[in-house]
Parts: structure tokens; C-alpha cells; sequence
């Protein structure tokens, strides 16, 4: 049994990462359906401190105190009654809907596999979120083809990494957005032409693409709308492009919220254990400095996800 008392990361009121406290609480014990895992890492997804600021209360809203985060990796400390899909002691990881910035969080079976055996806790703990919201970004709400030429906007990002491996997994030929540090990496991803958006402006060198996948928004909305050819397919995760240019293009465009699962994820430690996919840490964080990661965090042009290190 673990012990009743441990740390975990809450607000108590919506605002910036200086909110983000390090409180001892009571965490629950697992219910029908759920574990309870002793979490060693936790990936901080941009929609965490969009929710702690408050940016998305209208369609997320939450209930104080509340505990961050989402993408956990970690050890079963304990499961609810009736579940037999796991055990006391496997490495896991997933999502939680309790919190993941604590030492210890309950989870949905439902939610959670096994973990990579190539892959760290703090590996794996990047890709949740990511991974699922590529994936059926390309997919589920679309429907990428081989020999189709895809753009991604963010490509380096903890979405756009695995767009890119995923695409050219299916076989798809890729364009790639991302800032200079972060080019050579991109290419090491399978992009076949990377273009450095701080150097060269995307409507210069990209036209009529089959597919754009833009996970930056605002800043990159407008190229992504007018590179993809006539009657072709934009899923964006970070806004809405212009509905009138839109319809002037006959555009499908696709936005959603990942919705992780214990088969996509086992997919996902598949191709990583068989070395086709990837992941990258951009910075890790003890649990005690969540306000600093968070503060990294939204910085953003990062490569790959930002980590809680929680065992430390």
C-alpha cells in the first residue's frame, strides 16, 4: 500500500507559473478500472498552463485546488478492484485524469500500456499526448495517404516530431517548418526538405500540398492556408484559420482533442521499440521547479517535450 500523503504541484486560483505551488496532499486510491502509479515522470504539454492561466475556461474548465498535467510515466503502486490488465510493479505509461505533476496520480486502465522497454521514464513520458494528436491528426480526421505531400508547421515541437515519423512511416513525402537550431534535427526525423521559417518564408517555396498539419496557430495559419492545393486537407491544434478563405480554397480542415488509449499507445512502444519512431526531451525539471519548466515551457520553438522529473 502507498503511503496516504505525498507531494504533488497545485493552484488554487488561475494565473502564471508563479502559482504553481509544491503541496503535500491526499492522493486517491484507484477505483474500479483504475491504477494507482507511482509517477516518476510527467510530460508538460502546452495545454497545461493554458488551463492553469485560464486561456481555455470556457470548454476546460476546472475545479480548485486542482493538480496539472496529463502525460505520465511510471511504476503500478496499486490497482482498483476488478482490474486485471495490469500489475503491482510494471513500468507504464499514459494519461491521467487526476494530475500528473505528483508523486503519485490515479489512472484509467483504459489510458495506460506498458512502457517502451528502449525508452527512460522521462522519454516516455513525452508521448502521450503528442503521439495521439499526430496520429489521429493523420489518421482519424484525415486520411493521409501514401505518395501524398505533406507539410508540417512546428515540426520539431512534441506534435510535429512524431507528424513528420509518422508520415514518412506511411509513407507520405514531407515538407517541414522549423527554426534554424532546429533543422538538421528535423531532417534527422525523415523530412525530405526542411525549410527555416526565420530565414525563408513558406508561400516562397511550398505550393498546392495534399496535407498541412500546423501545430503553431496564429503565426503560421495564413502560409498553411494558402500552400495547400484546392479541395485539400488542414488539420490545425493551435487555432482557426480564416472560414472565408476556406471556403475560397474548399479546404477540410480538422481540429480536435487527442483522445489517448491503451491501443494507440501500444502501437506507439511498437514502433519506438523497433526503432521507427523517436522521441526528444527538450529540458527536464525536478517536480519542485514546475513554475520554471512551465515558464520554459511556453517559450515554445523547443525540440520535443519538457519533463517533470518527479523521482528526483
Amino acid at each position: 500500500m502507498a503511503k496516504q500523503t505525498s507531494q504533488a504541484i497545485r493552484i488554487h486560483q488561475y494565473g502564471g507559473p508563479e502559482i504553481l505551488k509544491l503541496e503535500a496532499v491526499q492522493h486517491a486510491q484507484p477505483q474500479a478500472g483504475e491504477v494507482l502509479v507511482r509517477v516518476l515522470a510527467a510530460g508538460m504539454n502546452p495545454v497545461d498552463w493554458k488551463i492553469t492561466e485560464g486561456h481555455v475556461r470556457d470548454f476546460m474548465p476546472i475545479q480548485f485546488p486542482y493538480i496539472p498535467g496529463r502525460d505520465i510515466a511510471g511504476i503500478v503502486e496499486e490497482v482498483g478492484p476488478g482490474v486485471t490488465k495490469f500489475q503491482k510493479g510494471q513500468a507504464v505509461f499514459g494519461q491521467t485524469t487526476q494530475g500528473g505533476y505528483a508523486e503519485y496520480t490515479v489512472s484509467p486502465v483504459a489510458k495506460l500500456a506498458l512502457k517502451p522497454e528502449t525508452l527512460s521514464f522521462e522519454e516516455a513520458a513525452t508521448i502521450p499526448v503528442g503521439a495521439t494528436t499526430a496520429w489521429q491528426g493523420l489518421f482519424e480526421h484525415a486520411d493521409l495517404q501514401a505518395g501524398q505531400t505533406i507539410l508540417v508547421q512546428g515540426a520539431a515541437g512534441g506534435v510535429g516530431l512524431f507528424v513528420v515519423q509518422f508520415a514518412r512511416w506511411k509513407g507520405a513525402h514531407v515538407i517541414a517548418t522549423t527554426s534554424t537550431a532546429n533543422v538538421d534535427f528535423v531532417r534527422s526525423l525523415g523530412a525530405e526538405k526542411v525549410i527555416d521559417y526565420k530565414t525563408t518564408s513558406v508561400e516562397q517555396v511550398v505550393h498546392d500540398v495534399d496535407f498541412v498539419f500546423d501545430t503553431v496557430g496564429e503565426a503560421t495559419l495564413g502560409s498553411s492556408v494558402q500552400v495547400v492545393k484546392q479541395g485539400g486537407t488542414l488539420v490545425t491544434i493551435a487555432g482557426q484559420p480564416s472560414e472565408q478563405k476556406v471556403r475560397e480554397r474548399n479546404l477540410k480542415v480538422a481540429s480536435f482533442m487527442a483522445q489517448v488509449s491503451t491501443e494507440l499507445l501500444q502501437t506507439f512502444a511498437r514502433l519506438i521499440d523497433e526503432g521507427q519512431v523517436k522521441v526528444a526531451i527538450e529540458k527536464t525539471f525536478p517536480l519542485s521547479d514546475a513554475g520554471e519548466a512551465s515558464t520554459h515551457s511556453k517559450s515554445g520553438h523547443g525540440r520535443g517535450r519538457v519533463v517533470l522529473n518527479v523521482a528526483k
